[in-house]
């Protein structure tokens, strides 16, 4: 579009007198922005007129550079180019790139058609977290599938030991009646504990394991989840099918609604080669090609050395577990599973035994075991009695940082509390604690008027020991006389 010298001053003069820009100039005087923008010298310069970019006398020298090293990132190939006098930007680079990095090439796989009973592949997911007391634990999802029929289990589990693949590999193994004669793992620490090349150290546990059912281990290459492809999607249609939309709050509830799962929708599904048959007719021939479970199956446990503290504890996985303080400095023998945690003295007797917890930081102790230590030590009666409280309800270190904060005496309060628990019990006691809490009092009148209140609401008697006997003190009543009375 032609314009007048005329229009071409009043551009120029809007733009830099007033500072309009280049729109509102177009919009008011009725000409396109390309005619205002050619006017102010704005328009992009053509190739034959744009300045040599900074990068052209590098190109020779990233190009040798990529032909050697393809796969080489663009900030090391900036370092490189910087070091020799390059003064542009990331930018140009990352363009330039673009352009000339080789393509890789694409890999051609080897589909392979696994024989009846040959294979089992075994993988984990990550599902989340869940809620525990003192925190929170990941979850896991624990995933076998038999390669040829597609029937698969699974389990949740806190942890990615080698003592949790043991339990799963055994309660898999129940499951499907026998073992199939490969094992196909990833390459986890906890699978694989050295490996270069080809040759793989397996860990010590699992070869045990494989060798007690006659199973071969095998490994996937490195990056090559490919490998496992059946396990890969199995683990993707779970998350779709089971996981989605879908909230576990306890490993006990998600183990249980996904036994439901394992029992109905996975094993009756169709097969995905064989669309005629299902699962779980594939899998009925399947259980006729697999290795037979041997007579005497591995022990979920693993034994394992034990110290026991001065406070007559051990620890497993941040958690304290009593035993009898006669064992205290003494090495034990500890039998932990994901259900129950023993402790074994020298000649293999059990001495202890507690629920496992999956929580943090947690103390869980037998109270005969405390019992015991307050009879041989006597002067701990007032930590002891914490202890026990403590024990019942974690709320009961904030009512002693307001005891001691108001100056109370430590031990006889603690004691007073300590006879309210064994009155009311620990459920009616935990709940008076912690309503007493919320309230922001301390004192110990409030906590027995609270059990108190909870006992008549569950309509609960209240327990009254008479003590008779040594319990009792001899105590002289003088008679005095009755003449008194005939004033009144």
């Amino acid at each position: 579009m032609t314009i007048s010298i005329e229009m071409e001053a009043e551009i120029v003069r809007l733009c830099r007198a007033e500072g309009w820009p280049v729109g509102t100039i177009a919009t008011q005087l009725g000409v396109h922005h390309d005619v205002v923008e050619r006017v102010l010298g704005l328009q992009p310069l053509r190739d034959d007129q744009r300045p040599p970019l900074l990068i052209e006398a590098y190109k020779g020298f990233i190009k040798e550079t990529l032909d050697l090293y393809p796969k080489l990132c663009g900030t090391r190939v900036f370092d490189m180019i910087a070091s020799r006098g390059y003064k542009g930007s990331m930018r140009t680079l990352s363009r330039h790139l673009l352009e000339v990095r080789p393509m890789p090439r694409r890999e051609a796989y080897l589909r392979m058609d696994p024989l009846i009973g040959e294979q089992a592949q075994i993988d984990w997911a990550h599902v989340g977290t869940v809620d525990v007391p003192g925190g929170k634990r990941s979850l896991w999802l624990f995933v076998i599938v038999l390669s040829w029929s597609r029937a698969q289990w699974g389990e949740f589990v806190f942890d990615l030991t080698a003592d949790s693949l043991l339990r799963s590999l055994v309660r898999a193994a129940e499951y499907f009646g026998g073992t199939c004669r490969q094992w196909l793992f990833d390459n986890p620490k906890t699978v694989v504990l050295e490996r270069f090349g080809q040759a793989t150290r397996f860990h010590s546990l699992l070869l045990d394991t494989a060798g007690k059912f006659n199973v071969q281990l095998r490994v996937c290459g490195v990056r090559k989840a490919n490998q496992k492809g059946r396990v890969e999607r199995a683990i993707r249609w779970w998350r779709d099918r089971f996981l989605a939309a879908r909230t576990i709050r306890t490993i006990e509830q998600g183990n249980r609604e996904l036994n439901e799962f394992l029992q109905t929708i996975v094993l009756d599904r169709p097969h995905p080669t064989i669309p005629s048959q299902t699962v779980r007719a594939c899998f009925e021939k399947e259980k006729l090609a697999i290795l037979r479970l041997p007579d005497t199956m591995p022990a979920i446990t693993v034994p394992t050395p034990v110290a026991v503290d001065k406070t007559a504890f051990i620890r497993l996985d941040t958690n304290s577990y009593s035993v009898p303080p006669c064992f205290v400095g003494q090495t034990l023998t500890m039998s932990a599973c994901d259900q129950t945690v023993r402790v074994l003295d020298s000649r293999g007797l059990m001495v202890a035994q507690h629920k496992r917890s999956w929580g943090r930081r947690q103390v869980i102790e037998d109270p005969a075991h405390r019992e015991s230590l307050l009879t041989v030590k006597r002067g701990a009666r007032e930590s002891k009695g914490r202890d026990r409280l403590r024990v019942v309800t974690p709320q009961i270190d904030v009512l002693v940082d307001r005891w001691v904060e108001a100056g109370a005496n430590i031990g006889s309060v603690i004691s007073r509390t300590v006879k309210l628990l064994d009155t009311y019990g620990p459920d009616i006691f935990a709940a008076a604690i912690n309503d007493v809490v919320e309230r922001g009092i301390w004192d110990v009148g409030a906590i027995a008027q609270g059990c108190e209140q909870k006992r008549i609401a569950t309509g609960l008697p209240v327990p009254v020991a008479i003590a008779f006997g040594e319990g009792v003190k001899d105590r002289h009543v003088k008679p005095h006389s009755l003449e008194s009375y005939d004033d009144i």
